[in-house]
């Protein structure tokens, strides 16, 4: 048995999960972050809440970049160069593992999702940003070698993205990206039902696809962009590691399958170098949700 620990914005999700892949038992907490130590804490008092047998280790996933049992940084909480290990195990003596949340995630969609019966493949992550998680002959590319592939320029001297360059693919595949298409298509487009759907509960990132579902031209000409910008960073991921599989995840990854993911593998199975044969690359819906980041950060041993 395995203890997968996912770092949310707003809460910490344990779970204790099976040889399977299959969580047994959950317990989760608000987020409520006092300093390293009493993180390191909570931590192992979540740990604990799971337990029901004898354990080998603990997993945790955490936005941000990571080496053996230290955090470098994370993004939605302040710690840097934190020997997390170190402080975890004077309140429980466990091996602490740590990934990044799209490495968990693309384990966990590897053992018990989308990637399940594969040896090469990846998992992108549409959200804030866009996480890539990767997995090579079976085994994660994590720690100092995670990738960041959002951080692949698509578009010279385009738009500037947090990490100082521009043009970055998350600063258009991603659901930040999306919605900022979406309020540009608004302003220009007064007339569009964009403005009808968005005054329920804002401009979200399902708002373009929503009113493109209802025959919207506005919306559609986002949406058609938009997974333009989602497949020519995926192309590219694709003819660089050349996996089995890629599945599509994050709240984006939602939306209609005709609009998002059957024109985005129409796109990438266009542009990709396999269409001169060879390896054919499966895109495919990440299947696991929520779970996934649990259960990736559970198995996290068994690929390192």
């Amino acid at each position: 048995m395995y203890i997968g620990i996912d770092v949310g914005g707003t809460n910490l999700k344990a779970g204790l999960v099976d040889e399977a892949g299959n969580i047994v038992k959950v317990e989760r907490v608000p987020l409520d972050f006092q300093g390293p130590e009493r993180f390191a804490e909570i931590l192992a008092e979540l740990s604990k809440r799971v337990i029901q047998e004898k354990v080998r280790w603990v997993g945790v996933g955490l936005p941000g970049a990571v080496d053996g049992g230290d955090v470098l940084f994370t993004t939605n909480i302040p710690m840097e160069n934190v020997p997390l290990e170190r402080l975890f195990r004077k309140h429980l003596d466990l091996p602490l593992l740590l990934g990044n949340d799209a490495d968990c995630a693309a384990v966990g969609e590897f053992f018990g999702g989308a990637g399940k019966g594969t040896r090469d493949f990846a998992v992108v992550t549409l959200g804030t940003g866009v996480g890539a998680g990767i997995i090579v002959d079976g085994k994660l590319r994590g720690g100092l070698a995670s990738s960041e592939a959002g951080h692949m320029v698509i578009i010279q001297d385009g738009e500037p993205c947090n990490c100082g360059r521009r043009g970055c693919w998350e600063r258009y595949a991603s659901a930040t990206g999306l919605i900022q298409q979406t309020k540009r298509a608004m302003e220009a487009h007064p007339e569009s039902l964009l403005h009808e759907i968005a005054a329920e509960n804002g401009v979200e990132g399902r708002t373009a696809f929503q009113a493109a579902e209802a025959g919207d031209e506005a919306a559609l000409e986002v949406c058609r962009n938009y997974v333009n910008y989602l497949a020519g960073g995926l192309t590219s991921l694709i003819n660089i590691l050349r996996p089995e599989a890629v599945a599509i995840g994050g709240g984006v990854a939602a939306a209609p399958e005709r609009l998002l993911l059957e024109p985005l593998r129409e796109a990438v199975a266009k542009e990709s170098f396999s269409r001169h044969g060879g390896r054919i690359t499966k895109v495919l819906q990440a299947e696991r949700g929520n779970d996934a980041g649990i259960i990736g950060a559970a198995m996290l041993g068994r690929v390192m």
